[in-house]
């Protein structure tokens, strides 16, 4: 599936070193119980306006995208249109408008179906980063400065310009990886017009140029795969999905020729979005929690799921594209990916739109899922206009 141009744009802000003020998590935050034990509270309770809310939700269901349900389809209608456009993965048809507003840890909102499993495509991204940071966290990965094929001496990173790509590059999607994977040529992703001059240019140094590129970032899957010798799936499940209380009906997938052997085992490698059909498919709750962690800077309760340092670099800008951290970290750097909102909010999102909007500034998390493109910064001030300021 196509996506929007920024195919997964949303927001975040945060400057490179210095954190907003209250960005700390409270003391006194409140999690939820595992699974379906999230506490409801009445809007007034945690200083929202009742009647402003619905409004904000109102124009959410309003505001459905008007891409087919049918994703196969809508696959075909957009990046169909690109060079080995054929699909790889699996697809299946969407919900309805769909999301959740939490407050201060309390959900305060929901509409849709929030229950639903759907594809979340570009949002995967935020995931495969989290399976990286984890590795990071306990020393699989020394330093993201580290060349990858200093940990991972495959093909992949034998050229000459591959042999020079780091992890910070491939999280950055500044790595300019040049190559074939799962059937897909990097320069098939998002094709330049003049293609013949794109495939023979002089390739970037890595670190220096952004460009949005699925393929490479398979390759990241692939990499960390190589690093944890588990499948990532199992990993994130382990390390991420369970500690924070998420169901059991989220799954990764693949594509059905990125399969591999490590240690006499054969494992799939996930794919880090929907592009060519897989990803992440989960539900609007397990979106939210999700985004609850981010919201608390990696902890969950007493346990540090994602270090406070590996949060941090997430939201250091990107140098050659300041609204991007690590993937799918967006910024709302300067306030221009939504312009209503503070610019120490981020958010993760993928096409569709699916967006998991996270703000510290107001101790909020938002998750909206297939909504027009051009409604995200509408909501998010109707959302924002709720809130008592008194």
């Amino acid at each position: 599936m196509r996506a929007f141009g920024w195919r997964s744009v949303i927001v975040a802000g945060l400057a490179a070193v210095a954190m907003p003020s209250g960005a700390a998590p409270p003391a006194s935050a409140y999690y939820p119980a595992p699974l379906d034990a999230w506490e409801r509270r009445a809007p007034e309770s945690t200083g929202l306006d009742a009647a402003r809310l619905r409004e904000a939700v109102a124009f959410a269901v309003a505001s459905e995208t008007r891409a087919p349900r049918d994703l196969a389809l809508e696959h075909a209608l957009s990046s169909g249109k690109e060079p080995y456009d054929d699909p790889v993965g699996p697809f299946k048809e969407r919900g309805p408008a769909t999301g959740l507003v939490v407050r201060r840890g309390y959900v305060v909102a929901e509409w849709g179906e929030p229950a639903r499993v759907d594809m979340t495509f570009s949002v995967t991204k935020s995931f495969l980063s989290a399976v990286v940071g984890v590795g990071h966290d306990r020393g699989l990965i020394k330093d993201v400065r580290r060349r990858v094929a200093e940990d991972v001496p495959i093909e992949l990173f034998r050229s000459e310009h591959n042999a020079k790509i780091t992890w910070d590059d491939l999280l950055r999607q500044t790595s300019d990886w040049e190559g074939t994977l799962w059937g897909k040529p990097d320069w098939a992703d998002r094709p330049e017009a003049d293609l013949a001059q794109y495939v023979a240019r002089k390739r970037n140094e890595p670190g220096t140029v952004y460009k949005y590129n699925d393929v490479r970032v398979n390759v990241l899957a692939l990499a960390a795969l190589h690093v944890w010798r588990r499948p990532l799936p199992e990993v994130l499940r382990e390390t991420v999905m369970d500690p924070i209380g998420a169901s059991r009906s989220w799954r990764w997938h693949g594509y059905e020729n990125s399969w591999v052997e490590l240690d006499g085992a054969r494992m799939q490698s996930v794919s880090g979005g929907g592009h060519w059909g897989g990803g992440m498919w989960i539900s609007a709750w397990d979106q939210a929690r999700f985004g609850y962690l981010t919201l608390r800077r990696g902890r969950w309760q007493d346990r540090q799921v994602l270090s406070e340092a590996w949060v941090k670099m997430s939201l250091t800008p990107t140098a050659p594209q300041p609204g991007y951290g690590f993937m799918n970290w967006f910024l709302n750097t300067g306030r221009k990916m939504l312009p209503s909102a503070p610019e120490s909010s981020f958010a993760h999102l993928g096409s569709g739109t699916n967006m998991i909007y996270v703000d510290p500034d107001n101790d909020l998390v938002v998750v909206a899922r297939w909504i027009e493109r051009g409604a995200m910064d509408g909501l998010v001030q109707r959302i924002l206009g709720a809130i008592d300021r008194r």
